[in-house]
């Protein structure tokens, strides 16, 4: 996940802005650089210096190369488009502007192509088109402010954005949509940076932007703009210096602040897994897994638990619908026990956010002692399983604090939906037009989120009456069907009412004598082929009472609308990247209906964030 720190000021900004950028190292990053506008004879310039690797090569860069001013902007990147170069490496400059950003701008391509007649490019980053959009707005009469704002209604994405201007001296303009940005009040100083963590030995004073607010700092002030160009006020919250080193932010729990992370969390995942700017899935040496040949894998054995096992079986799906490639699921506390027969062409993959989850690391050795080809998808690159595994596959999911997982899971299902679209077109079945519409279906998975997650108050309302359940069933069919199981799960992890996931198919086959007056059943059901079945099974309960919540896009809700009192309408998205999405619905009703519970959401009872004992 990607930094951002900058200072506007009345005091050399240099030392401090590589001072922020350690304190974001956590995030991880593959390269790091800063820029200032530098007075000299009473003349400005904007000036840079970038490096790739950690941030002690940019420190020794500045030190050979010294660089100072009042006003500047830091950044460390972690490559979504374009490779790991200094060249790529933020800020980036056009012109008199110069820019960081997080995030995935998503138009970039056709904002790029309408600028190619006019303007030369020097990167392959969406971040640079950007840059180029201000700095064409500006030489066509704008202000700094208004060419800011101009360029940010253009966006299509998530993203969190600063920006210095040459000539525009003493001003520094942020946006927010997406990815996290705060800002920090000081006295004759302002600043902004991703987190708390970035401006804790700068202010204790934090403004949090919200959804599509931008700003323009100055030394003296902060004025915050929505998305409607309105001048508004945001809260100042007070931070102590613990409260920035747990960086909660002005979320109430690690798991939500973990849920809205998801947007640049699944973005730094298809970082790692796709080439966004070729539409296509890097392949296996880009990837890091030299000697990996899917032609030649028979079988895939998927092992995990918990909630990554329920990632591994919508994975089954994507690896025998998009690779041809047989599939096999296994929780991975069974699998040694039931001595399963293994065939020399199998690929085993572990998943696990730790890398140390005891069974699955057991299960995996188990692979290796049995001659397979074993790989290991994980949060936690130094870990047991990585260390171990022919293939070490990263989920680029960042630290996760909360017991409960969310993020993670996410990131998991990204991953693994961008493994079988490689799968799939190193197989050959998946040809060069469908692997490109796969990927940019991969490509809105940030802006999606995003869109999800203003949900939020309507899923709380809902949560609410879900509280006085004593217990509760979720359903879905194909891919959804573990949705539903980690829908279910999630539900019973953080509040403790007992609740079940099933194939809605199976309805029939027992469960549906379980349900009475009132009983809360969750149907996860996007309009896809499955969705007429879904809904028949949706009115065998709500006949019998049931106090159905279907989760649903606008032409379900539409279909549905006299079927379900509860409806909760998803963006529209890709059949493909739906159980990605969808994901986020029940991570935020399960959070919610814990909250109203008064239960320990982070820290659960009775659980362990990573299982290190069978």
């Amino acid at each position: 996940m990607c930094g951002i720190i900058g200072i506007v000021g009345s005091k050399p900004v240099a030392g401090r802005l590589i001072d922020g950028l350690k304190r974001l190292e956590y995030r991880g990053y593959d390269s790091a650089g800063i820029a200032v506008i530098e007075e000299t004879d009473g003349l400005s310039s904007l000036v840079r210096r970038r490096a790739k690797g950690k941030i002690v090569n940019l420190e020794e860069r500045v030190k050979l190369e010294p660089v100072d001013g009042v006003l500047g902007i830091a950044h460390t990147r972690w490559a979504t488009h374009g490779a790991v170069t200094e060249t790529n490496a933020h800020p980036h400059f056009a012109g008199r502007v110069g820019i960081v950003h997080n995030g995935i701008i998503e138009n970039f391509t056709e904002l790029r192509e309408a600028l190619k007649e006019t303007r030369t490019f020097n990167t392959q980053t969406d971040t640079e088109v950007v840059a180029h959009m201000i700095d064409e707005a500006m030489r066509a009469g704008m202000s700094g402010q208004e060419a800011f704002s101009h360029t940010l209604k253009q966006l299509r994405g998530a993203f969190a954005i600063g920006v210095v201007i040459d000539g525009v001296e003493g001003q520094m303009f942020t946006a927010r949509k997406g990815p996290p940005l705060a800002i920090g009040i000081g006295d004759g100083e302002n600043y902004i940076g991703s987190d708390a963590i970035a401006l804790s030995t700068l202010s204790k004073k934090i403004i949090y932007l919200e959804e599509g607010d931008w700003a323009v700092l100055t030394a003296d002030g902060v004025q915050v703009y929505d998305a409607d160009d309105n001048p508004i006020e945001r809260e100042i919250t007070h931070i102590t210096g613990s409260m920035a080193a747990a960086e909660k932010g002005n979320y109430r729990h690690f798991m939500l602040k973990e849920i809205y992370e998801q947007p640049e969390t699944t973005a730094h995942t298809l970082t790692h897994y796709i080439d966004a700017f070729n539409h296509k899935v890097k392949t296996e040496d880009e990837l890091g897994l030299k000697g990996l040949d899917f032609n030649r894998v028979e079988r895939v054995s998927l092992i995990a638990c918990g909630t990554a096992a329920y990632a591994a079986y919508v994975a089954k799906y994507w690896f025998e619908q998009l690779a041809s490639l047989p599939c096999d699921v296994d929780v991975a506390s069974e699998f040694r026990y039931r001595k399963p027969a293994l065939s020399g062409n199998t690929l085993a993959i572990a998943v696990s956010q730790s890398g140390e989850t005891a069974d699955t690391l057991a299960a995996l050795r188990y692979c290796k002692q049995n001659g397979l080809q074993t790989g290991v998808l994980v949060n936690v690159l130094s870990s047991t399983m990585a260390r171990e595994a022919d293939y070490a596959m990263p989920i680029n999911a960042g630290p996760e604090i909360g017991v409960a997982s969310t993020k993670a899971f996410t990131s998991q299902l990204t991953a693994l939906l961008s493994l079988a679209i490689t799968a799939g077109a190193q197989r050959g079945f998946i040809d060069a037009e469908a692997e490109k519409s796969l990927v940019e279906s991969l490509t809105h998975i940030p802006r999606h989120i995003n869109e999800t997650l203003k949900l939020d108050g309507a899923i709380e309302e809902l949560a609410q009456k879900l509280s006085t359940a004593k217990s509760a069933f979720y359903l879905g069919r194909g891919v959804h069907y573990p949705l539903a199981l980690e829908g279910a799960l999630k539900l019973k992890e953080i509040s403790y009412i007992h609740a079940e996931g099933y194939a809605a198919g199976e309805l029939k086959h027992g469960p549906i004598a379980l349900i009475e007056e009132g009983t809360p059943v969750i149907v996860i059901a996007p309009s896809d082929e499955l969705f007429e079945k879904t809904i028949s099974n949706l009115q065998e309960v709500a006949t019998r009472g049931a106090n159905v919540i279907l989760i649903t896009d606008a032409k379900g809700a539409k279909y549905a609308k006299d079927m379900a009192p509860h409806i909760i309408t998803c963006p529209d998205v890709s059949d493909i990247t739906a159980p990605i999405i969808y994901a986020i619905t029940i991570q935020l009703l399960a959070y919610h209906t814990a909250v109203h519970l008064g239960t320990d959401v982070d820290q659960p009872r009775n659980l362990a964030k990573s299982v290190t004992v069978e």
